[in-house]
């Protein structure tokens, strides 16, 4: 069994080429880090217990801390992504953010695709797709379903 220490996630490559186009920034902070392909690394929390058993499936939830705030048109645009926790059901994998520092709420972003997963030495990549409650956290501009930067998952052996 391996359990999973990062999720790197980069919301969408677009979204954040408009944020920096549109002369914006995007800051990391509280362990989240920009990762070489301008994706975001999230830690795993103490509490998560997300892993890939011998069979290569995930189970448990994953819990990932750190906040990573994309600001653009002088402050007019603000999205939060904060502290990822991604649940694995029966129904499949959802990942939810919360959508500000105060963490009073979280929203399901995007639906990952688990029949679809990838994997690598070290590594499993799962395609993500933007969920209603994604799609009104970046603005509206995408809408529900659109393909999202695939979600990756750094795991150690135990």
């Amino acid at each position: 069994m391996s359990t999973i220490k990062t999720l790197t996630w980069g919301v969408k490559q677009s979204f954040r080429s408009y944020v920096e186009g549109a002369g914006g920034k995007t800051q990391t902070s509280e362990g989240a880090q920009t990762a070489a392909d301008g994706g975001f690394v999230f830690p795993a929390g103490p509490d998560s217990t997300l892993a890939l058993d011998e069979a290569g499936k995930l189970t448990g939830r994953g819990t990932f801390t750190g906040i990573v705030h994309f600001e653009a048109h002088g402050g007019m645009l603000k999205v939060w992504m904060v502290d990822p926790i991604l649940e694995i059901t029966d129904a499949g994998a959802v990942l939810t953010v919360a959508d500000h520092p105060t963490r009073t709420y979280r929203l399901e972003a995007a639906k990952l695709d688990l029949a679809a997963a990838t994997a690598e030495p070290g590594e499993t990549a799962l395609p993500a797709a933007l969920l209603m409650f994604g799609s009104q956290w970046l603005g509206g501009n995408y809408p529900a379903g659109t393909a999202l930067d695939e979600v990756r998952l750094g795991m150690a052996a135990r």
